[in-house]
């Protein structure tokens, strides 16, 4: 089974000696008398915000909300997948990243000096899908397949969480970005599918058939997201966390009071027709604190089975991961 094998070689090859990013300045906040920009990191692409920190950015008001730590100015910086993210983090191109639990607690476990600041998401969906005319009905079905997910990613570690339960053993995952995914389902290059609940619910729109559902089948390995600093940056911005999780606060606030308007903006960044994102962003996965007992949860249940499995290679507590002052 390759598998796990390949999911290794990827955290390796992500926390090897990086490239540095094209485009990235050399200066993080508060490093020199020169407007301190905050450079921070997302999954996606076109360099965008999302979330609740993207809504406030969009309103104009995100700048004032991190005037007090000093931040007079942003960069955004866009990566397909979370291993590509963290060489960036590696090579201290960013001073901030927000995006899945399973890359960051990865990172944490090999060593990179993060610190856990808030989780802006928790309660992620993700789904698993079959080709049409012929294709797998269950998890069972797929002993064998060919099975496509994006890898190093909180919707990977739902898949094999998911084929671990059922005890199937799938004859290769490959890892396919979420964007090219669909096409390679139609061609029936693979058998199968794990997405998250976004390209999921178009997907099953499309007539896909849908084989689990994580919410509904194995609510256990929903996601959450992280949000890191460089320790470095960090140590350098002693007032940064407390100040970052108020943004979050108030971001949350925002968007949760004018729900309609989030839902615009979350369907605009996200691309997704309307009717696609109002089903798959949900309330109550904003939480209104930087960490719930129900985020907290998630992210230790994942990170054992990440330790279990090795992928986490040292196993550490999250107490000692989260930054100093984040929990109050």
């Amino acid at each position: 089974m390759k598998t796990r094998a390949t999911f290794a070689l990827m955290v390796a090859a992500a926390l090897a000696l990086p490239a540095v990013l094209s485009g990235c300045g050399a200066d993080s906040a508060g490093a020199t008398g020169a407007p301190a920009t905050l450079r921070i990191g997302v999954i996606g692409t076109g360099n965008k915000l999302t979330g609740v920190i993207g809504y406030l950015k969009e309103k104009n008001k995100l700048l004032p909300l991190l005037a007090p730590a000093g931040i007079t100015g942003v960069e955004v910086y866009s990566f397909p997948n979370g291993p590509d993210l963290n060489q960036a983090l590696v090579a201290r191109e960013l001073d901030v990243a927000s995006y899945g639990d399973t890359p960051s607690l990865v990172a944490r476990g090999a060593g990179q000096p993060t610190r856990l600041i808030a989780q802006a998401s928790v309660g992620l969906d993700a789904g698993v899908l079959a080709k049409k005319d012929g294709g797998p009905t269950s998890l069972a079905e797929l002993a064998g397949k060919r099975v496509a997910t994006q890898k190093g990613s909180y919707i990977h570690r739902y898949l094999l969480g998911a084929l671990g339960d059922a005890g199937v053993k799938p004859g290769e995952i490959v890892h396919i970005y979420n964007t090219e995914i669909e096409a390679a389902l139609e061609r029936g290059d693979v058998d199968a599918v794990a997405v998250p609940s976004a390209n999921f619910e178009a997907l099953k729109n499309k007539g896909y058939p849908v084989i689990d559902v994580a919410s509904k089948d194995h609510p256990q390995y929903l996601g959450t997201s992280s949000t890191v600093g460089s320790e470095s940056f960090l140590d350098a911005n002693a007032g940064f966390v407390k100040v970052w999780q108020q943004t979050q606060r108030e971001g949350t606030k925002l968007a949760k009071a004018n729900w309609d308007d989030y839902l615009d903006f979350a369907g605009k960044v996200g691309g997704f027709a309307p009717e696609i994102t109002k089903a798959t962003t949900l309330r109550g996965q904003l939480p209104d604190e930087p960490f719930t007992d129900k985020g907290l949860a998630l992210l230790e249940s994942t990170k054992k089975f990440l330790v279990k499995e090795g992928f986490v290679k040292t196993d550490f507590a999250l107490d000692d991961w989260i930054a100093a002052g984040a929990r109050g």
